[in-house]
Formats: structure tokens, C-alpha cells, sequence
């Protein structure tokens, strides 16, 4: 009998068990043979045995080694699959697939979500889609709209380059260990030209990032440090507002007087 693996928390281990969550998530992926696929954090492929058996070509990216050893004796007897031993954090996605298009699928560490969210989507050119488990406050954030308590930094980049879209919500009990949260399934569907033309993905990340620095100041005090308050006025913005208050659009606005006051 093979040995359980000991869920760690340095790497935010919780896997998934729930047979009719696995069936639901599986379903809203809908893998076909001809997909690419790539898995982040397979843990004890739940989810990826089912992905192989679609016949798609699937590669999967695991940091903790002693599970690798175990997937690789798991899937020996799958032909279509890969595993790679990395940090998806520094994972070069397009050189792993040989710089085809892929579907992206993970149960990502709650600890490392963001982040590894913002290192993904610099390939949207190249993603397909993404379906990710995560920490629903998290799901909130990435969907929120303006004006909203959740509406931030992470909802103005991800709405910037993707359609966000909310499928379902997962209870703690559905893992091992459970989490202290509830997590939902999100679809990120990469867009294949920004809604908006903000100059560049970097300074609108720029102001977005200053502006919600101070949630609570206006946009005279947070965006002192990268725009005047007459810039902020040609961009046809009341300089009293939050930052929450901003569309995607009066963003992409004050981005495009950032990228021009540089030049």
C-alpha cells in the first residue's frame, strides 16, 4: 500500500478528495484530445487522472518532490503526460509547452495565488483559458465592480486582461486538510486585446497600485508620487475620488498621461 503523503504547510497543501466537486470542476473544464493542458499543483491528481483520460497532452508542474515520486509512479502508464519539478512562480510556461497555446488548470496555494496569478497572465496570448481553485474572497476580489468593498488591485489587472468569470463554490470539507475558507472554481478567460488602451500593462499597473496604496485618500494624495492633480483633471477625473470609485476605463486613462508625461 503506497504511503499517504503528509500534506505540508510551507506549501499550502489541501487537497482535493470530493468526488462530485472533482466530476463538477472536470465537467466546466470539458477536456478534449486535442487540448494542451497544463496542471499547477497536482497533489494526488484528482483531478489529473481524469484530465488524462480525456487523451489530451498534459503537463504538470509540482514543487514538492516526494510527491512528484509518487505521480510519476501514479501516471507511469500514461504516455500523454509530463512532469515537471519547478516552482511555477518561475516556471516559463511557453518554454515547457513549446510555445503552443494552452489550457491552464490548477488548485493553487492559497499563499502564492495572487502572485502566481499576475506571473500567468503575461502569456494571455498564448492561454486558452484558466480554471482555478481558490480562496473565494480571493474570486471575490478578481470579479468585483467598482464601487464595491472588494473592488482593488487585483480586480482592475485581472478584469484588464481577462474575463473573469465565478463558477461555483467548494466547501472546507471537500479537502484534506481543510482550509480554514471557502474556495470557488473561477474560468479566466485571457482577452486577446486589452478593453482599453492604457499604454502599457506595466504603468497601468503603476498607477493602479499607487492608487490603491491609500485606499482610503483621494486620488490627489494617492497618486501624488506618479501624477498631478491637473493630469488627473485632463483625464476628465474629480481628483476628490477613491480609487474604488475608478472604472477600468478612467484607469486606462490616467495610465495613457503616465506613459505620455515619461516619453
Amino acid at each position: 500500500m503506497p504511503l499517504r503523503h503528509k500534506a505540508r504547510k510551507r506549501f499550502g497543501q489541501n487537497f482535493l478528495h470530493d468526488q462530485k466537486v472533482i466530476d463538477r470542476i472536470i465537467s466546466s473544464i470539458a477536456p478534449r484530445a486535442t487540448d494542451l493542458l497544463v496542471e499547477i499543483g497536482p497533489g494526488h491528481a484528482a483531478l489529473t487522472l481524469p484530465l488524462l483520460k480525456s487523451g489530451a497532452e498534459l503537463h504538470l508542474i509540482e514543487l514538492d518532490r516526494d510527491l512528484v515520486s509518487q505521480l510519476e509512479n501514479k501516471l507511469s502508464g500514461y504516455p500523454n503526460v509530463t512532469i515537471h519539478s519547478c516552482d511555477a512562480l518561475r516556471a516559463n510556461l511557453p518554454e515547457l509547452t513549446g510555445h503552443r497555446p494552452f489550457r491552464l488548470i490548477g488548485n493553487l496555494p492559497y499563499n502564492i495565488s495572487t502572485p502566481l496569478i499576475f506571473h500567468v497572465l503575461q502569456w494571455s496570448d498564448l492561454v486558452v483559458d484558466m480554471h482555478f481553485m481558490l480562496q473565494k474572497e480571493v474570486v471575490d476580489r478578481m470579479a468585483a465592480a467598482p464601487g464595491s468593498r472588494t473592488y482593488g488591485r487585483l480586480s482592475v489587472m485581472s478584469q484588464f486582461r481577462s474575463g473573469v468569470i465565478p463558477l461555483f463554490d467548494v466547501p472546507p470539507e471537500s479537502f484534506s486538510p481543510a482550509p480554514r475558507v471557502q474556495s470557488s472554481i473561477v474560468r479566466l478567460q485571457p482577452l486577446k486585446e486589452p478593453p482599453f488602451d492604457a499604454g502599457s500593462v506595466d504603468q497601468l499597473s503603476k498607477v493602479v497600485t499607487a492608487a490603491f496604496s491609500m485606499r482610503r485618500k483621494t486620488l490627489r494624495n494617492s497618486l501624488r508620487s506618479v501624477l498631478t492633480e491637473d493630469q488627473i483633471l485632463e483625464a476628465g477625473i474629480d481628483p476628490g475620488q477613491r480609487a474604488e470609485q475608478l472604472s477600468l476605463s478612467q484607469f486606462a486613462a490616467l495610465s495613457r498621461l503616465l506613459t505620455y508625461d515619461t516619453n
